[in-house]
């Protein structure tokens, strides 16, 4: 799925995304717990990168819990952006947030920041190249030793039970009744519009872009988050 064709989903989905992210809401909570631990050693005035922010969701669960931090919120969709810039007005953290409606390239690599996440995004980057200099493209923005923590859907897509843990997540995510039809649907979409990977071939990519070895450190059914510190020697 190309970069245009994502944003277009995502423009057409920003007015009711929050609302339509309810049935998450637990996972993503959880998730967002966690970041408190994920980045205990983090600069108490840190300034954090939030790639492919969305509706500003982690922005504002981590505003709260370090209220020192400003952020970079960065999101190619201008309707997820106008959404974000609302929500972030409501939680009274716009003063300390800057909002760049674009994509990383938009940032000078010489702002330097003291950690950043990516949560759900690089996903969508089936091309695995593509996927690493996106990542690459975050180390590069990153002080070293800074931490990066992302998400993504998770798999290995050639194991005997991939078809199960499909018919799992898709009753967590909607749950309704799941049918043969569904999941070859689903096994389709997650195998061309979504990169799905296992975590092993997700680490050599990030690895390959600037990182140290990713930990993972959450799974719920097909998300898994993972932590990974930015090589001190950095990216290329």
């Amino acid at each position: 799925m190309g970069p245009e064709k994502i944003v277009a989903i995502f423009d057409q989905q920003a007015a009711g995304y929050d609302q339509q992210a309810k049935r998450r809401e637990p996972i993503e909570s959880a998730l967002r717990f966690l970041l408190e631990a994920v980045f205990a050693d983090v600069p108490s005035n840190a300034h954090l990168l939030c790639v492919g922010a969305g509706t500003g969701a982690e922005a504002i669960a981590l505003a709260k819990r370090f209220p020192d931090w400003r952020f970079t919120l960065v999101e190619p969709s201008a309707g997820m952006m106008a959404v974000c810039r609302q929500n972030l007005i409501d939680a009274g953290i716009d003063k300390r947030c800057t909002l760049v409606n674009g994509y990383l390239e938009s940032l000078s690599p010489a702002q330097q920041f003291d950690a950043a996440t990516c949560f759900l995004v690089s996903q969508f980057l089936t091309d695995r190249l593509a996927r690493q200099k996106f990542f690459r493209q975050i180390a590069q923005r990153l002080k070293p030793k800074a931490i990066l923590a992302s998400s993504d859907l998770v798999f290995d897509t050639g194991s005997a039970l991939y078809e199960k843990s499909l018919a799992l997540w898709q009753r967590i995510t909607t749950q309704a009744e799941v049918t043969p039809e569904q999941i070859t649907r689903l096994k389709k979409a997650y195998s061309t519009d979504v990169g799905v990977m296992s975590m092993v071939e997700l680490s050599r990519i990030v690895r390959a872009s600037g990182f140290e070895e990713p930990l993972p450190f959450f799974q719920a059914g097909l998300v898994q988050a993972w932590m990974a510190r930015r090589d001190v020697i950095g990216p290329e």
